[in-house]
């Protein structure tokens, strides 16, 4: 047996919920005097999947809280057999495990547990992200007045736009100070949350609509800033105010970069 389909056979056999190994590999191994063949192999194979469950419980603890033990440990599992890893890094083992939730079980119980889900994975993301040179107040400030109308700016790499329509911001804050569960609620309208990273340290917060729509015209879309005064008519004098209001926001929380 040549190395690359040894190696194929070691990965299928890790990857298999069965212990039992099959013929062809388990007679290119030679066992010990205290630890035959298969023993080795079944130690190995439940080795290897209890660490696939370590990292997901790691990577989604508010989940594994709200379910507890058991539940958690069968939903990893289902996941991890539906999709075994594919990376080198098993950082990237729980990608779709939001997404699993929602196929694998019953809407109603799925649809506030997936977004709880993407929510913790979005965490993960942006303290992962690509470092990117936040744009200061200061730099904008320094700005000549001509220059303003035409600003634009977009998201760092490390921002992730989180829409709700559970009350899973409430739902992780409990699970993660240990406070009172707030039961899972439906909320009359979706929320925005955004995560990101400042400097080593990961961040959220919640967006009212305005301001959401005012981040996603200027930030995603590309309108600059006679735009986005021109959106806010509504408000009629005051609308540059607000609007520098939310830009000095933006950029005290560090989510923006000059376009």
């Amino acid at each position: 047996m040549r190395l690359i389909e040894w190696q194929n056979e070691i990965e299928n056999y890790l990857l298999n919920a069965d212990s039992v190994p099959n013929a062809a590999l388990r007679d290119t191994l030679i066992g010990g005097p205290t630890l035959d063949v298969d023993l080795g192999l079944a130690i190995y194979h439940n080795a290897y999947r209890a660490r696939l469950q370590e990292v997901l419980r790691g990577d989604f603890e508010a989940v594994h809280q709200w379910l507890g033990d058991e539940e958690f440990a069968a939903l990893a599992q289902a996941y991890i057999d539906a999709h075994p890893p594919k990376h080198f890094s098993l950082r990237w083992l729980g990608a779709d495990f939001a997404d699993f939730i929602d196929a694998h079980l019953i809407p109603e119980q799925a649809q506030p547990l997936s977004e709880l889900a993407r929510l913790e994975w979005a965490f993960t993301l942006a303290f992962d992200a690509p470092d990117a040179q936040a744009l200061l107040f200061e730099q904008v400030a320094a700005l000549p007045a001509e220059d303003w109308p035409n600003l634009q700016v977009r998201l760092l790499p490390s921002v992730q736009w989180q829409t709700f329509t559970f009350n899973t911001l409430d739902i992780w804050r409990a699970l993660k100070n240990q406070g009172e569960f707030p039961g899972s609620v439906k909320l009359e309208q979706p929320s925005v949350c955004l995560v990101w990273r400042q400097e080593l340290v990961t961040r959220y917060r919640s967006l009212g609509e305005a301001e959401t729509g005012a981040l996603q015209a200027m930030a995603v879309q590309g309108t600059n800033f006679s735009g986005l005064c021109a959106a806010l008519t509504e408000l009629g004098d005051n609308a540059p105010v607000q609007a520098v209001t939310w830009l000095r926001q933006w950029l005290s929380d560090g989510i923006l970069q000059a376009h």
